[in-house]
């Protein structure tokens, strides 16, 4: 799961009281409860509304402390998303590389953007309002506690009785800028599963701008909307479903596990 921000210019004379009212928030890594291992889930993308826009599905592998993570989309109008995260278990999560890819008309621009912790170097591609396909290379200081493509994986492992975890993640405006997530637990939620009763914890991801740009934009109405994620606990922590938007600007959309649906079968044999 991504996300990218652009912002206007303050006014100069609101700069000295931005300037006291920001703050930095400490980021931490999340330690390692549950090892990651192989996994093979379906997801599907809904709008609010219960619409289907998009079928997708999750591979998870690791070899030894290293694991690799591939979520992808495929939608109705052709449109794609896939993000490629490799991260590290030891100890701690930490992620080592990151891959997103958007493209088509679900998405307000097209986007390739590659990222290398341990380098530091990262790269987009994107295509600007003319059409026009432009790159920007930088090499920057990335946190250790980096969580582009990771966030689902992280909440089975953090304490839910912690009032507030502090990640880190880099976004595209299309330039590259490096903002914080504050995840909340908000309390639990019902559903049911075969008509078995059932909880999950719901969590809010709130990005924080940071800096002169953050304080203003709840104020010229560029703040994110908050995205939120349902886990199941218990032995075997795990991702249920997530509300927010995959692109600046856009629409909240819902990510939910899916079933597979069978051909119904004859009702008698056949003769």
């Amino acid at each position: 799961m991504t996300a990218r921000l652009s912002f206007r210019t303050c006014s100069s004379r609101l700069i000295p009281v931005l300037l006291l009212l920001a703050c930095p928030l400490m980021a931490e890594l999340v330690p390692v409860r549950l090892t990651e291992g192989r996994i093979r889930g379906f997801l599907v993308l809904r709008d609010l509304d219960g619409n289907i826009l998009a079928s997708g599905g999750l591979t998870q592998l690791a070899k030894g402390n290293r694991v690799t993570n591939e979520l992808s989309f495929h939608f109705k109008d052709g449109s794609v998303h896939q993000e490629t995260a490799v991260f590290s278990q030891r100890r701690a999560f930490q992620l080592l590389t990151y891959h997103l890819v958007q493209k088509g008309r679900a998405f307000k621009r097209a986007t390739d953007m590659s990222l290398n912790v341990s380098t530091g170097q990262v790269a987009i591609r994107y295509t600007d309002d003319d059409g026009k396909e432009k790159t920007i290379t930088e090499r920057l200081k990335l946190p250790a506690d980096l969580a582009n493509g990771i966030v689902p994986t992280l909440l089975s492992d953090i304490d839910q009785k912690a009032p507030k975890t502090t990640l880190s993640m880099l976004v595209s405006t299309p330039k590259p800028r490096l903002v914080k997530l504050q995840i909340t637990p908000e309390g639990e939620d019902s559903f049911s599963v075969a008509g078995s009763a059932a909880k999950a914890m719901r969590y809010a991801v709130k990005i924080d701008i940071g800096g002169i740009s953050g304080v203003i934009a709840p104020i010229i109405g560029k703040q994110p909307p908050d995205t939120h994620i349902w886990v199941v606990g218990g032995k075997a922590p795990s991702f249920l479903r997530s509300e927010g938007q995959l692109f600046e600007g856009g629409p909240i959309w819902r990510i939910e596990l899916a079933s597979p649906v069978w051909p119904k079968e004859d009702s008698g044999p056949k003769r």
